[in-house]
């Protein structure tokens, strides 16, 4: 199943980063080996042998299978600059708020009927209030799952897009996020 609404906030976040990120396979073991403090940690982080580690760590094996380069990443990337995302997360949270461009199909549940609108085809880019990107980062580093995340996300475009904080479509009950064919946000 894919993690498209946290892998959107987690670049989103990554766009804030003040140094690159190690590019080669060598540079990213030797950055996991230091904030491990060892070999044999990173070895079981990435379920590889400790001898497999060292060689990324000397430069004797220099290109890694899909797999464990997808792996190396996703760990890099996630300890990478901690300060910089904290900071990142706590200012779109608390000032800045958070842009969604979202290209999905998109339906509603309205009050009247208790039925659901054909759901269509949309492309909506929305800033959405302080608030609202406080609730996903909190959910996110909860643990929330994707569904959960794009729930959250209904639940803002919904009050802030369709219903423009009340002022109208005061009927409206839910929105359904299907079919996502592109999802960004921005901070």
């Amino acid at each position: 199943m894919s993690n498209e609404f946290g892998d959107g906030l987690d670049q989103a976040v990554a766009k804030a980063f003040t140094r690159p990120v190690p590019k080669t396979a060598g540079a990213q073991m030797r950055y996991l080996v230091k904030q491990h403090k060892g070999t044999r940690q990173v070895a079981q982080l990435l379920g590889v042998s400790q001898r497999t580690v060292e060689r990324y760590v000397k430069d004797q094996i220099k290109k890694p299978r899909r797999d464990l380069a997808e792996r190396i990443e996703r760990e890099v990337k996630a300890r990478w600059q901690p300060q910089i995302k904290a900071k990142a997360r706590k200012r779109a949270a608390t000032t800045g708020g958070i842009v969604i461009d979202v290209h999905a199909r998109l339906g509603y549940a309205g009050a009247p009927m208790d039925t659901t609108d054909e759901d269509r085809i949309r492309h909506l880019t929305v800033a959405l209030p302080p608030q609202y990107a406080a609730r996903l980062f909190d959910a996110q580093q909860q643990g929330a799952t994707d569904d959960r995340l794009r729930e959250l996300t209904a639940e803002a475009l919904k009050e802030v897009y369709f219903q423009d904080g009340g002022s109208r479509a005061g009927s409206l009950q839910e929105i359904q996020i299907n079919d996502v064919l592109n999802l960004e946000f921005e901070l």
